[in-house]
């Protein structure tokens, strides 16, 4: 009787149990939530078509109200909008490296960019190795605060048995 009731147990385990557990099935979706309808090729491909012009426009440095998605388009009051919404007489100083860039292309940007990410690492380099010197000075604190404290934890029960 016994190992009936043990092999039904087990065999409904491994039948609902285990199945669940190996392959959980999802929940339900909640009451309010309202199921979309599927996109048909054509919304499909209008979809496509703007998320690839929208990530062909990212990678344009600066870009202007015509260029920009849907909800910043450029308003009609007469200005061209090329230079950007409020660009009135403000000019922009190209950085060292643009200027570098300009002027002898990739042959004289490419020293310039290894001086800066050498010096960048240097930098970092050296705040690690302060970080580690003071963790290493904090550690040896604590161990010295940690024997300090078991000497004297060592010694006080020997003076309360000389005492008594």
């Amino acid at each position: 009787m016994k190992f009936k009731v043990v092999s039904r147990k087990l065999y409904d385990y491994v039948r609902y149990d285990l199945k669940e557990i190996a392959f959980p099935s999802s929940l339900p979706d909640p009451p309010h939530f309202k199921k979309r309808r599927k996109l048909t090729w054509k919304d499909r491909y209008y979809i496509l078509k703007e998320a690839s012009r929208l990530y062909a426009v990212s990678w344009v440095r600066d870009i202007g109200p015509e260029l920009r998605p849907d909800d910043y388009k450029k308003s009609d009051d007469g200005a061209d909008g090329l230079g950007g919404v409020d660009d009135k007489g403000k000019e922009k100083d190209p950085t060292t490296l643009e200027d570098l860039a300009a002027r002898g292309g990739m042959e004289t940007l490419r020293p310039a960019l290894q001086r800066l990410y050498m010096t960048r690492a240097s930098a970092y380099r050296d705040a690690l190795k302060s970080f580690i010197e003071g963790y290493q000075e904090g550690v040896q604190e604590v161990r010295v605060k940690k024997e300090d404290f078991e000497s004297q934890k060592h010694q006080d029960p020997t003076d309360s048995n000389k005492s008594i």
